[in-house]
């Protein structure tokens, strides 16, 4: 197995997810006692939080590039950067780096191609819902119309991600405002729901949902085991 490197802490609930969806992966197509050879960074996100809030995206890719050297100076063969909004300074990484960065939206857009979706909906930050970084990757390299939800909801789902879902609190009345914008969002002809914030599959897990839900963090998760088990 190649060894992979994974850049989280934004949140670290999410990356907890990624280390053991890596881990159980590893186990169902290998079996017996084989685990996932990762190699982890897990920043402090406050620090990130804080860039992000002062639109001080040069630090931040500073930050997070000198981390993936560290992982790639470690033996990481590819990196995953566990978290969407953060792929806003991909390139900075990409440059920095010898190795591949497998990149989020990539493995979200693989997915909806092979499934025929042509729009869907995206919720994530009010980074990754309103600027390009994420929509125009999809857009130009998959064919995908992203639909986003109105400003006041926008404002709403980050509140949520920052003040609750990062913080490991996932409650009842964001679980209904979320599957309030996600009828919205089918009613403009969204096909399919793009979880575009590595917490947010946290919060509905195993609800029923007016969409069907592509949660980033599970495509994202098996695009590194085709990696490490050397199918990509």
């Amino acid at each position: 197995m190649r060894q992979l490197g994974i850049l989280g802490g934004m949140s670290w609930e999410s990356t907890a997810s990624y280390y053991r969806l890596l881990n159980q992966g590893v186990r169902e197509r290998l079996g017996g006692l084989h685990s996932a050879p990762v190699l982890l960074h897990s920043v402090d996100f406050a620090e990130i939080a804080e860039l992000q809030r002062r639109g001080d995206w040069q630090t931040a890719a500073t930050l997070l590039a000198s981390a993936a050297l560290g992982l790639q100076q470690a033996g990481a063969t590819a990196l995953l950067l566990a978290t969407n909004t953060m792929h806003k300074v991909a390139p900075a990484l990409e440059a920095a780096l010898d190795i591949p960065l497998l990149h989020i939206a990539d493995a979200v857009g693989l997915t909806l191609q092979r499934q025929g979706v042509k729009r869907a909906a995206l919720l994530g930050t009010r980074f990754t819902m309103q600027e390009d970084f994420y929509r125009q990757r999809l857009a130009e390299r998959f064919a995908i119309e992203v639909i986003i939800p109105t400003p006041a909801q926008m404002t709403e789902i980050d509140r949520v991600i920052f003040a609750e879902l990062c913080q490991g609190q996932f409650l009842e009345p964001a679980r209904d405002f979320y599957l309030e914008c996600l009828r919205e969002l089918q009613a403009q002809g969204a096909e399919v729901a793009i979880l575009g914030c590595t917490e947010i599959g946290l919060l509905l897990d195993d609800l029923d949902a007016p969409l069907p839900l592509l949660d980033s963090t599970n495509v994202h998760v098996a695009m590194g085991l085709e990696w490490m088990l050397g199918s990509s």
